[in-house]
């Protein structure tokens, strides 16, 4: 049901924060090649756009498009960086336009939905140093880093309370969606749930670095078995950022995972401890915590979700109708 949650968000903290887990160094070099000589010369502090007097800066035009080249994951060639560029400052532009009209309405507690979210993002990192890390690997502070998410969760808010609450989602278009998308949504497949301990390895290791990295995998898959706590373990020793939940992974299915990592899951029972696994990302040592029968979740339990689903649904296709109608009043000017 995850993807019945979702509604886009504002270029803002969903762009920045999706981009953190991903190394920028490429990206960096991109965004280099494609500034003309006067971009080079023109300092992070200068404003490429004003829009109603409120100043987009080359730093944070930078920013963003680092963001997205490491997203993209795709090559994108000097010829396409400036077309690329066009499109992230208009987003930048957009985005500040939805803010400044979400200052115009009324919010409580603000400072709270804030901090949550921040607080909910921050857990994807197994530790503050690979949080920081990841934050400076697109030159955000901090405090820009609350900024970025300030705005997202005023933009939502915003978009909540000046067209959602003019949109009513009826029982029958509920249950339509619900009959509809009965099997990709509802249909339930046989799951299983488990935890593990990644001993990775680098691209290119050497057998050496291999046999050292198995080695550690070994010995602490026998203190698992032993009975040590697993998730102590994955805390003191895993790679994996899921060390941060003591290596519990949450429920997947078939198809979720890499091959052999699944083949090794789905062979144990409840409780049981796998041998060492190697994948191409080092080596696991698992321990399934759950297995999960097939069912189809009725309409009554997920009905609340559906509509929350359906509702920002409509308040997302409405959102392009309100940036023209926030253009056309605005002063937009590019420096």
């Amino acid at each position: 049901m995850s993807q019945l949650k979702r509604i886009a968000s504002s270029t803002l903290t969903a762009l920045v924060l999706g981009a953190l887990c991903a190394g920028a160094s490429l990206a960096d070099q991109a965004v280099e090649k494609g500034q003309s000589a006067a971009q080079a010369k023109s300092s992070p502090a200068d404003a490429v756009v004003r829009v109603n007097g409120k100043p987009i800066t080359r730093l944070e035009l930078d920013r963003s498009m680092k963001i997205m080249l490491t997203q993209s994951r795709a090559q994108i060639l000097p010829t396409e960086l400036k077309k690329a560029q066009e499109g992230v400052l208009e987003q930048l532009t957009n985005s500040e336009l939805l803010y400044q009209a979400a200052q115009e309405v009324e919010m409580k507690e603000l400072d709270q939905q804030v901090k949550r979210q921040i607080e909910e993002n921050r857990k994807r990192y197994a530790s503050e140093v690979e949080f920081e890390a990841a934050l400076a690997a697109v030159d955000m502070t901090r405090k820009e880093l609350e900024e970025f998410t300030r705005r997202d969760v005023a933009i939502n808010n915003m978009l909540e309370k000046r067209l959602g609450e003019k949109i009513e989602i009826g029982d029958n278009e509920a249950k339509n969606f619900y009959d509809d998308n009965k099997s990709k949504y509802f249909d339930k497949k046989e799951s299983v749930r488990a935890s593990h301990i990644l001993i990775g390895l680098a691209s290119g290791a050497t057998e050496e670095a291999k046999k050292e990295a198995r080695e550690k995998a070994q010995a602490l898959q026998k203190r698992a078995q032993a009975g040590e706590d697993f998730a102590k373990l994955a805390q003191e020793a895993s790679t994996c950022p899921s060390k941060a939940k003591g290596g519990d992974l949450g429920v997947f299915g078939k198809g979720d995972m890499v091959v052999t990592f699944e083949k090794a899951a789905w062979a144990l029972k409840p409780g049981e401890i796998s041998e060492v696994v190697e994948t191409q990302f080092g080596f696991h040592v698992i321990k399934l915590t759950d297995r999960i029968a097939p069912k189809t979740e009725k309409y009554d339990e997920v009905k609340e979700k559906i509509v929350d689903y359906l509702k920002k649904e409509k308040i997302r296709s409405q959102v392009p109708a309100l940036i023209k109608e926030l253009r056309e009043k605005a002063k937009i000017e590019k420096v």
